[in-house]
């Protein structure tokens, strides 16, 4: 039976072996492919299929795949070999792939033909299915031979690499409810629900990697695209310049030294101390360049690394990190994401792949009316933006989609509500990049005029509460001071059916009225500016479409151009809390003492706006 990735060597040469010495072990297998390849793969169908890897210098490299066959001779340098085979059709008909070279052979066998997508980010869609809710009953169903999984561990480098280490890459699994509750949860309903719909092999490729920052899964050489980008990425540089290696590991020393000294006095063995550290021990995240918060570090070990690969699109979830307020860059995200988009496209050779974009999670305490204000000041609010803005920069709305998943809402740094953003997701790309009638849509806001004491908001599409509830929930307004208040929000009737009667059919839905009865002379709306939001909007009612946030202003959160400084520190988070409360206290004080009057100004402004229409 032929064993995944196994080495022949001759009968004669093998006996020889044997008889020279029982002890001898034969000479380590010059012939390799990428880790990318594997027995189970998918290749992506209808496009060139590129294979490579490694052999002893000058040798003749052979591929066949199939009918096909294509040859390449390793280069002298490094032995590195590529062959590229003609584009094929989707074939959920496993296959035989061999690499051979001299008396080398490999043999991937089960090989399938259709989409790979790659899911990216940070935790929250690394997180496994498994940890999810109603995971049990996901997981149960998984029994897909034709979805197809493969995980990269965290292998962050300061340089591009050229292939995956043997131990951050186990190879491709056939889906089954073991393997499913391994992969991103995001990544598994999403795929599941595509590859059901279209009966077509599908690839998942989980390289996200917990705790990144935006900046390392840009590819590195994108960051010289941007004035402020390479000025962040010259920032790096310096960093790692200025860095002493042996000051980092005298730190991990002396903790060694303490350990040892513990562990000696309650008797341990000394060949059970721990060794030593050396460089090698440094975690990642110390080292300038190579840490998941620095340029291009994530991207050159996960993504960057099977460049030359073809694949379908890019799933890309993420935000936690460069959300932490010192950390919080929002024109720079903004310029990162439209290079990342950009740089994946270059990489691998395809100016329109497909990417979404799942907003940064809502996993923080929801705002509520009794907490309006105080999450008002929200970073996370201003990274959705970014990504939203950066996304459309790209220009091209064909093929990328910003999906808002600000609804989903269950505190914790890692929400285990999962399941509504893989469907989002393969409702767009069913809808987008598929081409088929499965419900998805966007809308965008038109105009946001001030009219007195309200602003009038208008919209390209109805958006709704996806209960029919008229109760509009998420805006806040202000003057010209910039302090945000809790805003009342309605439709204008179209005709007045009667207290009993709410149907939407008696509103028009593509216009909101928002007023507060603390701004005199409004000039901005916000709208679920939060990390977890109190909008409940959705395009034209359903409950998969959320509205995006979105503001009217140009107050854009304190950020400095240095690298090396942060404008919002501690102080300055305490100081806007401080503020924020205040606002809060005198909002509710304000309201209890005008209830009656705010409840006949909202009347008042539906039928002046009715006689509008």
């Amino acid at each position: 039976m032929m064993v995944d990735r196994l080495t022949k060597l001759p009968v004669v040469a093998l006996l020889l072996t044997v008889l020279l010495s029982a002890s001898a072990q034969p000479a380590a297998a010059a012939l390799k492919t990428h880790r990318i390849f594997s027995s189970n793969m998918v290749l992506q169908r209808d496009k060139p299929i590129t294979v490579w890897g490694w052999a002893d210098a000058g040798e003749k490299v052979v591929v066949r795949f199939g009918d096909e066959k294509s040859q390449a001779t390793a280069d002298a340098k490094r032995g590195a070999w590529r062959v590229t085979l003609p584009a094929r059709p989707a074939n959920a008909e496993g296959q035989t792939l061999t690499v051979s070279a001299g008396d080398e052979a490999i043999e991937l066998n089960n090989i399938v033909v259709g989409d790979v997508w790659v899911m990216n980010g940070q935790s929250n869609m690394a997180w496994g299915l498994g940890g999810t809710e109603q995971s049990d009953l996901e997981s149960a169903q998984a029994h897909l031979p034709l979805l197809r999984h493969i995980r990269i561990s965290p292998n962050e480098s300061y340089t591009m690499q050229t292939d995956l280490p043997d131990d951050r890459v186990e190879g491709w699994n056939v889906c089954t409810p073991e393997v499913a509750n391994r992969m991103s949860a995001i990544g598994y309903v999403f795929a599941s629900r595509v590859q059901r719909v279209l009966q077509v092999p599908i690839g998942v490729i989980d390289n996200a990697r917990g705790g990144a920052s935006i900046e390392s899964l840009v590819p590195r050489h994108k960051f010289d695209d941007n004035p402020l980008a390479a000025k962040y990425a010259a920032y790096v540089e310096q960093r790692r310049k200025e860095f002493d290696w042996d000051e980092a590991v005298q730190k991990l020393v002396t903790r060694w030294e303490k350990q040892v000294a513990d562990a000696r006095k309650k008797g341990v063995a000394d060949d059970k101390l721990p060794a030593k550290p050396t460089r090698a021990d440094l975690r990642s995240w110390s080292i300038p360049g190579r840490s998941p918060s620095d340029a291009g570090a994530c991207y050159n070990g996960m993504f960057g690394a099977f460049k030359g690969l073809s694949i379908k699109g890019v799933l890309f979830h993420q935000g936690y990190n460069n959300a932490i307020a010192s950390n919080c860059r929002p024109k720079r995200y903004r310029v990162l994401t439209k290079l990342m988009v950009e740089g994946w496209r270059e990489d691998f050779n395809d100016a329109t792949l497909p990417v979404g974009i799942i907003g940064f999670c809502a996993g923080s305490i929801p705002q509520t009316d009794d907490n309006f204000e105080q999450w008002t000041n929200s970073t996370g609010a201003y990274i959705r933006e970014a990504q939203r803005l950066g996304l459309s920069d790209v220009k091209d709305t064909t093929n990328t989609a910003f999906l808002p998943g600000y609804d989903v809402q269950i505190p914790g740094l890692h929400p285990r509500k999962k399941r509504a953003h893989g469907e989002r997701a393969a409702r767009w790309a069913l809808n987008r990049v598929y081409g088929m009638s499965i419900n998805w849509d966007s809308a965008s806001l038109v105009s946001a005029e001030p009219n007195g004491d309200h602003i009038v908001l208008t919209f390209d599409k109805k958006v709704m509460p996806d209960d029919m509830s008229t109760v509009l929930k998420g805006f806040a307004i202000a003057d010209a001071s910039g302090k945000f208040y809790r805003a009342y929000a309605v439709y204008p009737l179209t005709k007045d059916a009667g207290v009993w009667n709410v149907a939407q059919k008696n509103f028009d839905a593509t216009k909101v009225i928002v007023w507060s009865p603390l701004v005199e002379k409004p000039v901005a709306v916000r709208y679920a500016w939060a990390t977890s939001p109190a909008g409940n909007l959705k395009v034209n009612g359903k409950q998969w479409l959320p509205l995006h946030s979105f503001r009217t202003d140009d107050w854009d959160w304190p950020e400095s151009d240095d690298p090396a400084v942060s404008a919002v520190g501690r102080g300055e988070s305490r100081a806007m809390s401080k503020e924020a409360g205040e606002r809060l206290v005198y909002r509710k004080a304000e309201e209890a003492k005008q209830a009656g009057k705010i409840l006949e100004r909202l009347k008042a402004l539906q039928a002046v706006n009715k006689a509008k229409q």
